[in-house]
């Protein structure tokens, strides 16, 4: 009687092992939705007849620096001077714009520009267009996706502009899809 009771014991306490040894399982579903939006990029390189970008070349936030800059003698490396009557000089080199999309049927796009601060003392120009930061202006109307459009970036200084003055400021660009 002993041994079966034992027995008894030792297949109950068999049989509840098996029931908290087994897996225990549940089930769940879960629907996943996203909706598609078509997107552009834009990204500044260095042109290959520009100074090159100080930094952040390939993203959409870069510098420019022309160094020293005068009305006569050196210039740096692929910088355009002109001078303008005894008044002023310009200083200019083109940097790559460079605007890509994705998910969009938009054919081009338009590009402006425009200053982050005021300068009442310096003109600025993009492509050929004067830039302030009273709002943006058109630079391109229909410019191509995925390639590399060079903008001259210029800079009139007056010769009335002290020696030694820091000239800085920031262009914001704005591409739109059309």
């Amino acid at each position: 009687m002993k041994k079966l009771t034992i027995l008894t014991i030792a297949a109950a306490m068999m049989i509840l092992m098996s029931s908290f040894a087994s897996a225990q399982t549940a089930n769940g579903t879960l629907t996943v939705n996203a909706t598609v939006n078509s997107s552009i990029k834009l990204v500044f390189n260095s042109d290959l007849a520009g100074v090159t970008l100080t930094s952040g070349a390939g993203t959409n936030t870069a510098t420019l620096d022309f160094g020293a800059v005068s009305a006569f003698g050196a210039l740096g490396a692929n910088i355009t001077r002109t001078v303008i009557a005894g008044t002023s000089f310009t200083v200019s080199t083109p940097v790559d714009v460079n605007v890509t999309k994705a998910n969009s049927a938009s054919a081009n796009y338009t590009m402006a520009a425009k200053l982050g601060a005021a300068d009442a003392v310096n003109t600025w120009q993009v492509g050929g267009v004067t830039v302030t930061n009273a709002g943006f202006n058109n630079i391109t109307l229909t410019g191509a996706y995925a390639s590399n459009v060079a903008e001259a970036i210029a800079i009139t200084v007056p010769f009335t502009t002290a020696n030694g003055t820091v000239i800085s400021n920031t262009i914001l660009f704005q591409a739109t899809a059309n």
